[in-house]
């Protein structure tokens, strides 16, 4: 299995070729993307399509676009392996990936996680500043900070509690 070098960009080669795939079949249900794994746990192979859309995401819905999907997958066959197809919602902490969530979702609160430490630290909180020339800004407690994105492994949304 190909190793995910950046969470923005490097999707191994099936979780792109399902992304693409999935993409259109997914916005006809009124919905988009926001993450694609394929992993692999105790022993079996799991194929999760996270969805969201400006009303919540339900039930009925994950139902609708999982029987779209299904059909794609089955008349395309890109995964030859056994594997369990999930369709769900990325929760109240999703994940930021894409350019256009960096934008989306400034302002917002989030938890950003280096690859590795930075002044002896490798997770900061604060609000989203976007991303800029390929800098993700971050407005902390301690003031501005900006991390080239190739050292973020992931940020995500933190809930309000």
């Amino acid at each position: 299995m190909v190793k995910k070098k950046g969470f923005l960009i490097d999707y191994n080669r099936i979780e792109k070729e399902i992304w693409q795939l999935t993409e259109p079949l997914v916005a006809s249900a009124g919905a988009e993307i926001v993450d694609v794994e394929y992993v692999k746990e105790a022993g079996n192979w799991y194929l999760r399509i996270y969805i969201d859309r400006e009303e919540p995401v339900d039930l009925d819905l994950c139902e609708q676009v999982s029987n779209l999907v299904s059909a794609a997958l089955d008349k395309s066959d890109p995964i030859k392996q056994s594997y369990f197809l999930e369709i769900s919602s990325p929760g109240v902490e999703r994940p930021i990936k894409r350019e256009s969530d960096f934008q989306h979702f400034a302002g917002s609160q989030v938890l950003l996680k280096l690859y590795a430490p930075e002044d002896g630290k490798k997770e900061f909180t604060g609000a989203l500043g976007g991303l800029n020339e390929g800098m993700v800004l971050l407005e902390t407690e301690e003031g501005p900070l900006s991390f080239p994105l190739e050292k973020v492994a992931h940020v995500h949304l933190l809930a309000d509690l």
